[in-house]
């Protein structure tokens, strides 16, 4: 699997995962994410890896792929320059989605902690929801959505044997998941899904935040000339300071 590993100065390691609806997107996305402007800003190093995307490999390729990288990082910490205890995950949309279910996953399995998660208006829920259903926001809508899923999940999709793993959503218990920060705007498809992600983290104590924008864009942050991004970009770098410092001494909630 390809990686993409990009390296500015000390700090944490950041898994980024692209988006894309799970059926289109490249690791390359990472050079214009907020993870590497993290890692640009506190210093830190980034992997973004090339998960098998859903058209050629469903689920659970890309989250395979996704914690593949996930414990390469973790196995190598040391000659990629952090320390294996200060991991963040995160990512936009799909990518978004699968930082959750790869929090989830690695948590369940043991084997490598993760400090904090920025799962960016993320793709978590595969039915519909009331912001979700008939949306025709810019950059993502129901046909789209729809679409995505269907191609990700295939036999599963629409059954109720879809596993947490798969859909975030679809869990029924949040403990001991790391604490978590996002954002989001109110007129896409993913607002209800994102407010409801971060709720039941803090319902089960886990530290969550999130910060709602008003406006109709899925992505709205890679338009960086605008008011919203602008600010989403400096609430980010104000929720990851403590994870992202040098002397942070945050550890994922036990």
């Amino acid at each position: 699997m390809k990686l993409i590993i990009l390296r500015h100065g000390e700090g944490p390691g950041i898994l980024w995962i692209h988006g894309g609806g799970y059926v289109m997107g490249m690791s390359e996305m990472v050079y214009f994410s907020m993870g590497r402007m993290l890692a640009k800003h506190y210093g830190g190093t980034v992997v973004s890896p090339e998960y098998r995307l859903a058209k050629k490999a469903p689920y659970p390729a890309a989250l395979e792929d996704c914690y593949a990288a996930l414990k390469y990082m973790y196995d190598n910490a040391e000659e990629l320059g952090f320390d294996k205890d200060r991991i963040i995950v995160g990512g936009e949309s799909a990518g978004g989605g699968l930082a959750a279910a790869v929090c989830r996953y690695a948590r369940d399995k043991g084997e490598v902690p993760v400090l904090f998660q920025i799962p960016l208006y993320p793709m978590l829920d595969c039915e519909d929801t009331d912001s979700s259903r008939d949306n025709h926001a810019h950059g993502w809508d129901t046909r789209r959505n729809h679409r995505g899923w269907k191609s990700y999940l295939r036999d599963l999709y629409g059954t109720d044997r879809v596993p947490p793993y798969a859909s975030p959503s679809r869990a029924t218990e949040y403990n001991e998941l790391p604490p978590c920060y996002t954002y989001i705007e109110d007129g896409e498809p993913f607002y209800d899904e994102t407010l409801t992600y971060v709720r039941n983290l803090q319902e089960a104590g886990i530290d969550a935040a999130v910060d709602v924008f008003h406006g109709h864009t899925h992505g709205f942050d890679y338009m960086f000339w605008t008011k919203n991004a602008k600010e989403a970009k400096q609430m980010l770098i104000q929720a990851a300071a403590r994870y992202m410092q040098p002397d942070s001494s945050s550890q994922p909630n036990k």
